[in-house]
């Protein structure tokens, strides 16, 4: 199976994207969800939630449209009766990836809609994608490419590892732990994907990095360790970024919330006190 520079980064940035917005979201979160009592979710974050479904099922179902429809596509033949054998079954790989991601995405949507499907759903369905992603990777036909082999198995790794994520936190809800290495693999999966790209298939054109040599292993895999670290720094560096945000906005807006709270208060006070000194009805007024 042959990989593509533009397949493999555009696949990428999907997760790469996915990444670096959770990398802000959660830790803001976090941290309002710390400094308010109340732990029910807002109609602002079931909003969140819908909007990242439409956008995850948006670029699924492009994906999926891209892969049946380009020229060379199989354009929806999974089998070619002149030749009796399977058509192009690299389209049908990535078709299948998306297709999961579609359902995921639409469950995020329904789940926090008016319909209110069972709380941990959303996080099922992008548990049961990661897998399938991962299933695909391991299993897919490499024949002697040796390095590409390497390549996927570590991103196999990281699928895995936000498919496990994901798969406890529909038992451990809103858990930050869990949610920040989830990111953190998403971020790992997305740049690892542009490198596979670089190394596979060069943009500049070209043959890719030699299947054979052994030195190429090792260095890659000491390159997968670097772009996890490059991840943690990203995910530490936003975080610091969305607690200086939390904290100017906080001081920025205290002291409007104070009065606004010092109005209700006082607007409730005028309506007890006024509805004291009504006259009540009695059956003299009659």
């Amino acid at each position: 199976m042959p990989t593509s520079f533009l397949g493999s980064a555009l696949r990428g940035t999907f997760f790469f994207t996915f990444g670096l917005w959770w990398s802000v979201r959660y830790p803001l979160k976090y941290l309002r969800r710390k400094a308010n009592a109340e732990s029910q979710p807002s109609y602002g974050v079931q909003r969140v939630e819908v909007f990242e479904g439409a956008v995850k099922a948006f670029f699924a179902l492009a994906g999926i449209l891209v892969e049946q429809f380009v020229p060379a596509g199989p354009h929806l033949q999974l089998h070619n009766a002149k030749t009796h054998s399977w058509a192009d079954l690299t389209h049908w790989h990535y078709t299948t990836m998306y297709l999961f991601f579609l359902l995921s995405g639409i469950v995020d949507v329904v789940s926090h809609s008016l319909l209110k499907l069972p709380l941990g759903l959303d996080r099922l369905l992008l548990s049961v994608a990661l897998f399938i992603e991962g299933l695909l990777f391991c299993f897919r036909d490499y024949s002697d490419a040796a390095l590409d082999h390497h390549l996927h198995s570590l991103l196999a790794m990281a699928i895995f590892a936000g498919a496990l994520c994901a798969l406890l936190e529909v038992f451990l809800r809103d858990h930050i732990i869990l949610e920040t290495f989830r990111t953190s693999s998403f971020l790992l999966q997305g740049s690892w994907l542009w490198q596979i790209g670089f190394v596979l298939s060069p943009p500049w054109g070209g043959p890719g990095w030699d299947q054979t040599d052994r030195s190429n292993f090792t260095f890659l895999t000491m390159c997968f360790c670097w772009h996890y670290a490059g991840a943690l720094a990203v995910l530490a560096a936003n975080s610091a970024a969305s607690r200086c945000c939390n904290e100017s906005c906080h001081l920025k807006f205290e002291d409007i919330d104070v009065e606004l709270d010092c109005g209700m208060c006082i607007r409730k006070g005028n309506k007890s006190s006024s509805g004291a000194l009504l006259p009540e009805s009695t059956s003299d007024d009659k």
